[in-house]
């Protein structure tokens, strides 16, 4: 999907994720929750990819599949690794992930439940480390300091336990155990929804000072567009285990495509408090991906649906250059982006 292939990262290709849904006596299959739908997108080097959409949308599956934490149904997820070769980590076993785990790090949501309570900070940050045999002892504590220095820590706290740091410090020590092994691609999984407003600003200002400063290639899966504004080179919205949507955040800002990102965008409060703008209440509810609607998925809760979208499903196409959407009239349609002061 990429224009210059040399450049690009990663590059999904049709990524489907359907776990099965087994009743009766002798547990049969009886359907599939279709978590992840045949997404495709790619990310280049040194870029922030925003993925948004509601709870429950995927995003989160489509991060975690993609670090092959969990199984792909099909679809191919090609990484082009340091030496040039592209890889498919769709049809790597665990044993062959392994290696390119170092190059692959994940953050997760939640800044305490994914420390472990009974390990200090030393031993939390450092435990990649040992894991993967590049630091140990007096090596290992001289990488931990002086990696507790760059996300904004003490290091001389590093022999305290979690439960001893605020949100957004355990948020930081997660940062830091995420840079321990100094990763081509992080996958940040909401890394800021856990966190007060006033901390969530703190944790995006060193995320962007981090990826200037060590141009971090990453996935920033968020369910606020606002958020994601500020961190995104590109922005990806998905609904019901599809990508709808995928342009440069300025564009998509400005210029949305689909029905369903104007109604997101109009759920952003503009800066200029003097500016009116209306919000767009979608009807209805979100279908359940066990049992989606026929045609296009957003159709029941679209205000512009005709006939052809209860029909036929529409497929994610490039209507600008680097400018994609999955729906039947987005050239036709005169859609509302963020109102600018």
């Amino acid at each position: 999907m990429g224009d210059n292939d040399n450049k690009i990262l990663l590059d999904v290709k049709d990524l489907k994720l359907h776990f099965p849904i087994y009743s009766g006596l002798f547990s049969r299959k009886v359907g599939a929750v279709k978590a992840v739908d045949g997404v495709s997108f790619y990310i280049r080097e040194g870029e922030v990819l925003g993925l948004v959409g509601e709870s429950g949308c995927g995003k989160t599956t489509v991060g975690r599949t993609v670090l092959r934490l969990y199984d792909p149904t099909s679809g191919e997820i090609r990484y082009h690794k340091p030496d040039g070769e592209w890889v498919d980590l769709a049809k790597l076993n665990q044993k062959q992930m392994k290696p390119l785990r170092r190059e692959m790090r994940m953050i997760f949501q939640d800044p305490f439940s994914s420390l472990n309570p009974r390990l200090t900070v030393k031993d939390i940050i450092g435990e990649p480390l040992e894991i993967h045999n590049i630091a140990h002892g007096r090596k290992a504590e001289e990488r931990v300091a002086q990696l507790m220095e760059s996300v904004g820590l003490n290091p001389a706290f590093m022999r305290r336990y979690p439960h001893e740091f605020s949100g957004g410090q355990r948020q930081r020590i997660g940062l830091a155990r995420t840079l321990s092994l100094n990763p081509r691609l992080i996958i940040a999984d909401e890394p800021v929804s856990a966190l007060d407003v006033s901390v969530q600003a703190q944790v995006l200002n060193l995320l962007q000072e981090l990826k200037d400063r060590l141009g971090l290639t990453m996935m920033f899966v968020a369910h606020d567009l606002s958020v994601v504004e500020h961190i995104s080179d590109r922005i990806a919205v998905m609904y019901v285990g599809k990508i709808v949507e995928m342009a440069e955040t300025e564009t998509l800002l400005e210029e949305p495509l689909h029905p369903y990102t104007e109604a997101l965008l109009s759920a952003i409060p503009p800066a200029d408090p003097d500016i009116h703008q209306s919000r767009i209440q979608l009807q209805g509810e979100v279908p359940s991906p066990a049992n989606p609607p026929s045609g296009c998925i957003f159709h029941p809760r679209c205000s512009y649906a005709k006939p052809e979208c209860t029909q036929n499903v529409p497929t994610l196409q490039e209507i600008k250059p680097g400018h994609w959407a999955s729906c039947h009239f987005a050239k036709e349609l005169n859609l509302k982006g963020i109102v600018q002061a």
